[in-house]
């Protein structure tokens, strides 16, 4: 047992006068050592950290640094939410509506409260390519969705700085109508340091009639739907009326319909 002491006495020592010759001071608490830089020559700046790893100690300024970064990754966590908690988020938690769809789907119905920052911007380019992808999405998505040919908001993180200045208080709810655009929104505010950021989950796609305010011509839940599609099911209906029409009178009345239809 003495000789462990011994040994363990001569073993500090020495850690303690290595220390001591360039530049730290070794100090104890409890059972606990711990090495303070107090301006080691750069020379032996090497030997030092060999120093410090052989017996198991982390430098202050690193250890920092690791509980600033697990702290930072708590605080700025994503959270996707239902369509109840997003309500009581913005009514009881302080939080704003950031409404980042296309200036179209806005324009149909969107939250009076909601701030518009969008995240696709509608795409005027004139080369070429685009002007030829342009005319194909116009003639196919376009005419049957009414889905504008759009392109990422350039200045979309920009704009959202501008507006919320305070990253580390400024608590944001993005919404969308599908709630894709929001989770990749989400993310890239994230990236530069907003730390209270959230979406609905499903997107506006899921929220029904008179949960929010709303203004606009249509509920908020059918604002991404325009085009030929929204009359599809009314011109269907037209169309299956005029054909059981047309088959009756066939059936019932063979030879007018042979005078009107058939007779050259």
């Amino acid at each position: 047992m003495a000789a462990s002491a011994c040994c363990g006495i001569v073993a500090c020592n020495q850690l303690s006068c290595s220390l001591a010759a360039a530049g730290d001071v070794l100090t104890s608490s409890s059972s606990r050592c711990r090495i303070v830089s107090v301006g080691a020559k750069s020379s032996k700046s090497s030997s030092i950290s060999q120093l410090r790893s052989s017996v198991g100690l982390r430098s202050k300024k690193n250890a920092q640094k690791q509980r600033q970064r697990g702290a930072l990754s708590v605080r700025a966590e994503i959270e996707y939410v239902s369509v109840e908690e997003a309500k009581e988020m913005v009514e009881k938690g302080g939080y704003t509506i950031v409404d980042i769809r296309d200036k179209a789907q806005y324009d149909r119905s969107h939250i009076p409260s909601s701030v518009h920052i969008p995240y696709f911007i509608e795409n005027t380019d004139s080369d070429i390519g685009t002007v030829i992808n342009r005319q194909m999405h116009n003639n196919f998505a376009g005419l049957l969705y009414g889905l504008a040919y759009t392109k990422p908001n350039p200045e979309f993180v920009q704009q959202v700085t501008s507006k919320f200045q305070d990253k580390e208080q400024s608590k944001l709810l993005l919404v969308c109508q599908e709630g894709l655009r929001s989770g990749y929104a989400a993310e890239k505010l994230e990236g530069v340091g907003f730390k209270n950021v959230a979406y609905i989950n499903a997107g506006l796609n899921k929220v029904p009639p008179g949960v929010f305010l709303k203004e606009g011509e249509k509920e908020l839940q059918d604002a991404g739907k325009a085009g030929l599609v929204t009359v599809q099911g009314p011109v269907s209906r037209v169309v299956g009326v005029i054909l059981v029409l047309a088959y009756l009178f066939l059936q019932f009345f063979p030879d007018q319909a042979n005078e009107l239809f058939f007779k050259s």
